[in-house]
């Protein structure tokens, strides 16, 4: 597990864009994993930007999103295809066919997690899956308790996550409390995984996450298992972990490193 402690929100957002803009360059057929909340749209923002310098393209990119409220028609406001189109999709040169997001309006819920699972597969996999993380340590919609090898299925919303999505509904506006939401073993077979958290109120779930044992009752440590994880986050983020200058240190030196075999 990498960590990366930056100065600001900003700075993070612009090191997770660097890594999708390295990625798509490596190879334009990528196949991204995406998220949603208010953390990911500074890095959609950073990508809009590159992409309309011509610095990348997605015209041949593949997206799956991680979760979708159940009950909630593409075209509702607070539906996270909605947010994603008007986040990124509808500002950079991507085929719209080829942006997935798990169907919150589908008839039988059960087949399409199924379906949703095969598609990724047929895609030959994630190899970038973009991740925020919850208060209480909730990557995608899987929440405390969630299993560790689970799959793309129907997940109910803890009150926490009700209450700290509230916000994004109205007074009388109808609040989903079912999601489909890929699994934590989906998202640990991604190739890299970036988590992106900014705030002190995240540092308790990051401090979790990298410090804490792994833990079902903490989602995010699986990331603990991963092969290639990055954790970017920004010094109010990190304010609660015991080995700050470590991880600066470990990160300086690994910086020092990538510089040494670019230019071999």
């Amino acid at each position: 597990m990498q960590i990366v402690i930056l100065k600001n929100a900003a700075e993070v957002a612009a090191y997770g864009a660097d890594i999708f803009e390295k990625q798509l360059n490596r190879k334009a057929e990528s196949v991204l994993g995406l998220a949603t909340g208010s953390t990911p749209v500074a890095l959609y923002q950073n990508l809009i930007e590159k992409n309309k310098q011509g610095d990348i393209s997605f015209k041949d990119a593949i997206t799956f999103n991680l979760d979708e409220y159940l009950g909630l028609e593409g075209t509702h406001p607070q539906s996270y295809r909605y947010f994603m189109n008007e986040q990124l999709f509808n500002h950079v040169d991507i085929n719209k066919d080829h942006t997935h997001v798990p169907p919150g309006n589908a008839k039988n819920p059960v087949e399409a997690c199924q379906e949703y699972e095969a598609h990724i597969a047929a895609a030959g996999g994630i190899d970038v899956q973009l991740l925020g993380i919850g208060r209480n340590g909730h990557i995608g919609f899987n929440e405390p308790s969630s299993g560790l090898t689970s799959r793309t299925r129907v997940k109910t919303l803890t009150k926490e996550t009700i209450d700290d999505n509230a916000r994004f509904f109205g007074p009388d506006e109808y609040q989903p409390h079912l999601s489909i939401t890929m699994g934590i073993g989906t998202i640990l077979d991604a190739k890299k995984v970036v988590l992106l958290a900014t705030g002190e109120n995240k540092a308790e779930a990051i401090k979790a996450t990298v410090e804490g044992p792994l833990t079902a009752s903490c989602p995010a440590s699986a990331l603990q298992l991963h092969r290639d994880a990055v954790i970017v986050i920004d010094e109010a983020a990190a304010s609660k972990l015991d080995n700050i200058e470590f991880y600066k240190h470990i990160e300086a030196e690994n910086q020092k490193l990538q510089a040494h075999l670019a230019s071999l």
